[in-house]
């Protein structure tokens, strides 16, 4: 992870994980996971077009002879978490248990999946070949013991993840002196046999994005572009993907491919006080709206996921002062443009 757009990139990860009000009987967290999702093609090409196959980058990057690229693709995988009780005849399967006073509910996580490029060397005088990296994570099995408090077996989870076949392929191609177009395509070619959306979510890459370095080379903005790049900037093709520069302006050495759009220079506001997964609300409100719940309503917020049980521990126990620096603050006061 490179230091400098880690914390942008983890809250692009995570941004509709989970919303408000934070229970798994919200209607809104019944369908979950609609950011930068790149599904089966077969599953796609057969009529689910909102459900795109491909995710495709392009963006332009100034060289020299020693440029070389640094590329990261990161997503979410669906984990599908069950809870088994423990009888005579064995385990089974059900929607809740309650385990040493503690409720335990079946719900879909998520694996945070990395996938690091070779590093891509761009010599001016020849134009790399065209790289195809395979995506193959292998479906799997897991379980988590639940205790009583007298230390006997109660239950367990049981967590499943299907296969993903996907792919990642990079080209570069030179369209002026010292600059290069770099298209970075994502595709998802795992199996579809008619299952519905629910289940296809478990085979597809979710919150999708790309992190690109560049040493000894600049990328040019996507949103800005300076006059001379402009023409050639008009002419990339983003798919599900909006390429931004990160890190401290005005260096243009890292590059964010995020799939919600974003301007140059994002940041997370130092006054935040953790993760809500929830951009398009206001912090303040979001934890004003959750020290209001219910003692109900709060128990079913700690049961749904860890990452909510954690939202509600860090509402509860923050300070007045805390509320206080989450009400707003002025960065920035220009003056306005005065024209004779």
């Amino acid at each position: 992870m490179i230091d400098s757009v880690a914390a942008i990139a983890q809250s692009v990860l995570y941004e509709g994980y989970v919303l408000w009000p934070y229970r798994r009987s919200a209607l809104k967290n019944q369908r979950r996971w609609t950011f930068g999702g790149v599904y089966p093609r077969a599953y796609s090409e057969a009529g689910h077009d909102d459900d795109a196959w491909l995710m495709r980058t392009e963006c332009l990057v100034e060289t020299t002879s020693r440029t070389e690229l640094d590329i990261v693709v990161r997503f979410l995988h669906v984990v599908d978490r069950r809870v088994a009780r423990l009888e005579r005849q064995g385990p089974v399967l059900v929607d809740s248990l309650t385990v040493a006073g503690i409720t335990h509910v079946a719900w879909q996580e998520a694996a945070e999946r990395e996938i690091v490029i070779p590093t891509v060397r761009i010599d001016d005088r020849d134009v790399p070949t065209p790289m195809h990296v395979p995506i193959v994570i292998a479906g799997g099995v897991s379980c988590e013991r639940l205790i009583e408090t007298d230390g006997s077996l109660a239950g367990m989870f049981v967590r499943h993840w299907k296969g993903i076949s996907a792919a990642i392929d990079i080209s570069i191609r030179r369209v002026a002196r010292d600059v290069h177009k770099l298209r970075i395509d994502i595709t998802n070619d795992s199996s579809w046999a008619g299952e519905r959306r629910d289940t296809v979510l478990e085979r597809a890459l979710i919150s999708t994005h790309t992190i690109l370095a560049a040493r000894h080379g600049a990328f040019v903005s996507s949103a800005d572009p300076p006059i001379v790049h402009r023409e050639q900037a008009a002419k990339c093709k983003n798919v599900g993907a909006w390429p931004v520069l990160v890190g401290a302006a005005p260096s243009r050495d890292v590059m964010l491919s995020a799939p919600i759009i974003l301007s140059d220079y994002p940041e997370v506001a130092p006054e935040s006080s953790g993760d809500f997964f929830d951009g398009a609300e206001i912090d303040q409100l979001l934890v004003l709206s959750v020290l209001s719940m219910t003692d109900e309503e709060k128990q079913q917020m700690r049961e749904t996921d860890p990452r909510t049980r954690a939202i509600l521990e860090r509402c509860q126990a923050m300070s007045p002062d805390d509320l206080r620096r989450l009400h707003g603050i002025t960065r920035e006061v220009r003056a306005p443009e005065i024209k004779a």
